[in-house]
């Protein structure tokens, strides 16, 4: 099955921003664009604006002058929607209404023809459900773009239960032909990326209401030691508290209210009071001219021990022995027992692994880095039985290499731990139950929300029972199911195992 050819007509319906960004593509990629509103004066001016865009494209020399010129040309707004009786493809960018888009495609099926394509961008709705009242729901599907359309290189081709799997290769491979980098879905809530997103909201959420640690230190962990770009506190401010909640709780219901996806009171509360965010000048944290920027939790200096013991093999953080002696710290090593960094007042220091310190005699949980060279900053979580002198070691310990310091609660799996273990699981049970392949999956969080690497590489590099072992130790502590590891990840574990034993 081929692309669309470019000299087949693409129409857009919806003139908004991300109607104008489609357009946009669409346009550069070479069609005969066409932009419908039920206003249409804002289709008419969704047109200048895309126009006016490919001229300033032009006038920095990003675009060939000729080239802008003639793609401006081919661009027009539609007066009705019989114009559109020549589109090879329509995609709609309304609100996300389900009774007025099936409506808007009911119309559309009346237009168009045979052989043309239906899509959705929708971010939240059933493509099936959309579909339902069609005469040839076979011609309909997802094309999610993600905001700003032009620049973001994402698109989830969503399948929906009717889709003709001809049609859904003709429009993936018309996406990629656009420059675009399309994964395949099926029609699941969320789809990819709203779905396998929520625990990086989530577990953030979760450690703040535990009474772990505030916003700004939550999210500088996750930057600093996670390697994410944003923290999920300023993230969500920037969205929107009230649109996240809205996603999350979407997704929540259509998965039945499973607990894996369960919202976050204290982000309800928010909502409910109106502090929405950036929009509204607070969120989880102020903003405007006068507002103080929020500063993480930083522990005071401490001197670092002079000798350390690494007992058993410490994993994902193996790295630290060498980091260790080229700080100029003495380490002995020994392969029995463990996992461990044994310090000299006798205490532990222990990678997180969805245990507590009050749990043991005299431990301090480290949580974990995206890389430990890397990293600037690391968390550390111990009870309220931990000894001053081993904590004040690890601490030490850590500065010595030149990390910044986070002291959180007593939290099982800490923060970046418990984050990446939950997107390692929805990913495997996404995988296992045909919603996208773990490649397609990886792709989609990489582009889709910036992701330093995707579940399955997270999984690969941390081992097969790293994410399954910390799940079930938090399942343990917090029972009700939402740790729980699925089945799927597992089977990944054995399969896995099984693999390493053949060779």
């Amino acid at each position: 099955m081929t692309a669309i050819e470019r000299s087949r007509t693409v129409a857009v319906v919806g003139a908004g921003t991300m109607g104008q960004g489609i357009a946009q593509v669409a346009l550069l990629a070479g069609h005969r664009v066409l932009i419908y509103d039920i206003d249409a004066a804002l289709a008419a001016d969704g047109v200048g604006i895309v126009q006016d865009r490919v001229e300033r494209m032009a006038a920095k020399g990003r675009l060939d002058r000729a080239e802008a010129e003639e793609a401006v040309g081919r661009m027009a707004p539609a007066g009705a929607l019989a114009d559109l009786a020549g589109a090879a493809l329509v995609i709609e960018a309304v609100v996300e209404n389900v009774q007025i888009k099936q409506t808007l495609f009911a119309a559309l099926e009346e237009v168009v023809e045979p052989d043309a394509l239906l899509a959705t961008n929708t971010s939240s709705l059933s493509v099936t459900e959309l579909a339902a009242g069609l005469a040839h729901p076979g011609r309909f599907l997802g094309l999610h773009f993600f905001n700003p359309a032009p620049l973001l290189p994402l698109v989830e081709v969503v399948s929906g239960s009717a889709s003709d799997p001809a049609a859904v290769e003709r429009a993936y491979r018309t996406v990629l032909g656009w420059g675009k980098t399309p994964v395949r879905c099926a029609d699941t809530p969320g789809f990819i990326v709203n779905r396998i997103a929520r625990p990086f909201y989530a577990e953030a959420f979760a450690v703040y209401e535990e009474q772990g640690a505030d916003p700004a230190t939550i999210d500088a962990v996750l930057r600093e030691s996670g390697g994410f770009k944003m923290g999920p506190f300023a993230l969500t401010d920037l969205i929107g508290q009230d649109v996240n909640e809205a996603v999350t709780r979407s997704v929540w219901e259509s998965f039945f209210r499973s607990p894996k996806f369960l919202p976050s009171l204290a982000q309800r509360r928010l909502v409910q009071s109106g502090r929405l965010g950036r929009k509204s000048g607070h969120g989880w944290f102020p903003y405007g001219p006068d507002a103080a920027a929020a500063q993480p939790h930083t522990a005071g200096p401490e001197e670092a021990p002079a000798k350390v013991t690494v007992v058993g093999d410490l994993g994902p953080a193996a790295a630290l022995a060498d980091l260790l002696e080229e700080a100029g710290i003495a380490v002995t090593a020994t392969e029995h027992g463990g996992p461990y960094i044994q310090l000299p007042g006798e205490g532990q220091l222990v990678l997180a692994d969805g245990k507590t310190s009050v749990e043991f005699a005299d431990v301090v949980y480290f949580d974990l880095a995206l890389d430990y060279r890397g990293a600037t900053r690391i968390a550390l979580s111990a009870s309220e039985d931990t000894s001053e002198r081993t904590l004040s070691e690890a601490i030490g310990l850590f500065q010595k290499l030149g990390k910044q310091v986070s002291v959180i609660g007593d939290v099982p799996g800490m923060i970046v731990a418990r984050t990446v273990a939950m997107l390692i699981d929805l990913t495997a049970d996404a995988v296992a139950r045909g919603v996208a392949s773990a490649e397609d999956i990886d792709t989609a969080m990489r582009l889709g929300v910036n992701y330093p690497l995707g579940p399955s590489e997270w999984h690969d590099r941390l081992g097969r029972d790293w994410a399954y072992d910390l799940l079930h130790h938090l399942d343990e502590r917090c029972p009700g199911g939402r740790y729980a590891p699925s089945l799927a990840l597992f089977k990944l574990g054995y399969a896995a195992g099984d693999e390493e034993d053949a060779q």
